[in-house]
């Protein structure tokens, strides 16, 4: 069971959560100067750091806008249907709509969490629900090693 759990934890940080993987840029990425300014765009809109909203679209997505996860998240900011739903987006894969709608639910966890990225990050992963009920980022590998490769991006952008 052990080896199973660290393969498992192995193979989330190769290929993360929404199995894009996290090289630079996927191979149906869209160029670093689109990504630019949907993100540019978006921060500006929500008031959410460029640099988080690009650490998080490039861990979500590695910039792949047709990016779909086994768990059923879509797009640049592996959006949730219902999430989605949310915001009122028509297409998920409509680069703008989806980049607009993922900042504005990051900026949400950000305020819920007072500003605190590190928890905003965990809420974007595992769930607020986790984040309450841990009282901080939840004790999954993948969220924890999410959180830590999302904030180093962060920090270097």
């Amino acid at each position: 069971m052990k080896r199973l759990l660290g393969i498992l934890g192995l193979l989330s940080l190769l290929y993360g959560c929404d199995g894009g993987g996290y090289l630079p840029y996927a191979p149906h990425a869209l160029n670093p100067q689109q990504i630019s300014t949907l993100v540019n765009d978006a921060s500006a809109e929500n008031g959410v750091p460029p640099g988080l909203v690009r650490a998080v679209l490039m861990a979500e997505s590695a910039g792949d806008p047709s990016a779909v996860s086994m768990a059923g998240a879509q797009g640049l900011m592996q959006l949730m249907p219902a999430t989605s739903a949310d915001c009122g987006i028509v297409n998920p894969f409509d680069a703008t709509q989806n980049v607009s709608c993922g900042t504005s639910y990051l900026k949400q966890l950000l305020d819920r969490y007072h500003g605190d990225a590190t928890l905003a990050v965990a809420a974007y992963n595992a769930g607020p629900g986790a984040v309450d009920r841990y009282h901080g980022v939840p004790p999954y590998a993948e969220t924890r090693a999410y959180v830590a490769r999302v904030i180093s991006a962060y920090r270097s952008y």
